[in-house]
């Protein structure tokens, strides 16, 4: 009897060292995820732009293409001469208010690009919540305009976060199917996928051909870890926040999806 309970506790600890060495090769990587935000029907102005103001300069990157004058228009600061965003955002497009425009820009990054610019910015209300969007949006407004954002403009039912899966189920209700997952998190926005998607990042069509599991988990995790040739340019706008918004299961789906592509 004593040999046969030695044998389950010596496949019960080998099974737990098996995972233990799983864990411990993934990389343990600190992402930066945008804050969860409530709002009552009675916000203030004031309250949305400093909370869209903390998402511009923080977790929302923003300012990794914007700021720099190169990759994207200034929306702080002027503008070739067209003054900050809040000072001309009403004036991009016919029949187009300042905030239809700017949640047009977040919503849907390509239908209008500024002269002079690639169309390079991802879909943010795939990654942020309506009242992240609505925060940034006054936040912009604010920038030389008129603040009009007010509760109304946020839908009932979205009073937090659904991006952050701190403690929650992650991104496309805690899916561990890999398509489900790149819709969910805007990947082909920017990347083709078996002919479909944007031309912006690197072709993932063939990811698995140049990457071995391990890099492709890695620059999930940390986009900034390697970049790939000719895409110099374009580092830092891929989102830090995947390490936080994919559950454990969700990131390994995805990378044995991607990797599985030849």
């Amino acid at each position: 009897m004593w040999r046969t309970n030695l044998k389950v506790v010596g496949v019960v600890l080998g099974t737990l060292a098996l995972y233990t060495l799983i864990a411990n090769k993934i990389p343990q990587i600190q992402s930066e995820v945008p804050q969860s935000l409530s709002f009552g029907a009675n916000v203030t102005s004031e309250q949305l732009v400093a909370a869209g103001d903390k998402l511009f300069n923080g977790a929302g990157g923003c300012t990794a293409c914007h700021g720099l004058g190169t990759r994207a228009p200034n929306l702080v600061t002027d503008e070739k001469g067209a003054g900050p965003i809040g000072a001309r955002c009403g004036k991009r497009e016919t029949g187009k208010s300042c905030k239809q425009y700017l949640f047009e820009s977040l919503d849907n990054p390509t239908a209008y690009v500024v002269a002079g610019y690639q169309p390079i910015m991802p879909r943010m209300t795939a990654q942020l919540s309506p009242p992240q969007i609505w925060s940034l949006i006054a936040f912009l407004e604010s920038q030389g305009g008129t603040v009009d954002v007010t509760g109304s403009d946020i839908p009932a039912a979205a009073t937090t976060s659904t991006t952050s899966t701190t403690g929650g189920g992650g991104l496309a209700g805690g899916s561990t199917d890999p398509k489900a997952i790149i819709a969910a998190a805007g990947c082909l926005g920017c990347h083709m996928l078996d002919g479909q998607g944007g031309k912006i990042a690197p072709d993932l069509t063939h990811v698995g051909a140049r990457r071995s599991p391990d890099s492709i988990r890695k620059k999930i995790l940390d986009p900034l870890s390697s970049i790939a040739k000719g895409y110099e340019k374009l580092a830092g706008v891929m989102p830090k926040s995947f390490g936080t918004m994919l559950t454990g299961a969700q990131l390994e789906a995805l990378v044995r999806y991607l990797a599985a592509h030849r």
